[in-house]
């Protein structure tokens, strides 16, 4: 019996199939769930075509976070694979290079503004799009890259996980007489599309192994996507508002 027995799922952020996502999709349908992707634009076919790399091809349905339109249809498009959702999974961020790489004096609002919408109020956004459709006892999990220190490089995008992390934290209070529950998962370095997009990421992810008591494999995205797919399922039924940290161990050392 697999942990995702009998459940559906909505996984963002799938782009291709070193994506963190990519891999918790493909966890939870190897542990029974049924899973439904998100993509919009010119990445929606690049995510058609992945999809079919997973267990079972799952379908796709447009979604962008910045469009009240896709928000606000999100619900029928979902309902016509589904009548319900058990688990959301937010892997959603995006930044403009002006506002990371070292430039988070010269960073300008339109930019970080931009960064804060993608990459924090989205959390907000999909969960309100996705309430119609959510079981009690569903889970919203969202992925974080831990914001409690002033990370080389990352800049704006830390501030907008700051953000996103203190939004998990009143989405869990305001969802939480629903059943509904909300909890992050903070990685260590993962050599994705996305964080290889980051200037200078290689300073983050080249001191991270020796750093971890654990150890790190910077190529390995399965680790951090069981933790996603574990807070999706019945196990952590009384948990919510938590950061669960799957860096090696990197959050509890010293410099």
């Amino acid at each position: 019996m697999g942990l995702l027995d009998g459940k559906t799922l909505l996984v963002t952020g799938v782009l291709k199939d070193n994506s963190i996502a990519f891999h918790v999709a493909r966890l939870a349908q190897e542990e029974g769930a049924t899973v439904i992707l998100t993509s919009f634009g010119r990445q929606l076919r690049l995510t058609q075509v992945t999809a079919r790399r997973l267990p079972v091809e799952a379908p796709v349905v447009e979604l962008d976070v910045t469009s009240s339109e896709d928000l606000a249809a999100l619900a029928e498009r979902v309902r016509e694979h589904t009548d319900h959702l058990d688990g959301v999974v937010h892997s959603i961020g995006f930044a403009p290079q002006s506002v990371m790489g070292g430039n988070f004096l010269a960073g300008e609002w339109a930019d970080v503004a931009t960064a804060m919408e993608v990459s924090a109020f989205s959390l907000k956004s999909l969960a309100v799009a996705t309430q119609p459709l959510l079981t009690r006892g569903a889970g919203i999990v969202g992925l974080t890259f831990d914001a409690s220190f002033a990370w080389p490089v990352y800049d704006w995008m830390g501030v907008a996980k700051a953000a996103f992390e203190s939004t998990a934290r009143y989405l869990a209070r305001d969802l939480g007489p629903e059943g509904i529950r909300v909890n992050l998962v903070s990685a260590g370095p993962i050599r994705t599309t996305a964080a290889t997009s980051i200037p200078g990421f290689e300073q983050m992810e080249s001191v991270w192994a020796e750093r971890a008591p654990l150890g790190w494999d910077v190529k390995d995205a399965e680790p951090t996507a069981r933790a996603v797919v574990a807070l999706c399922s019945d196990w952590f039924p009384a948990t919510t508002a938590e950061i669960v940290h799957v860096d090696g161990g990197v959050h509890a050392m010293g410099q």
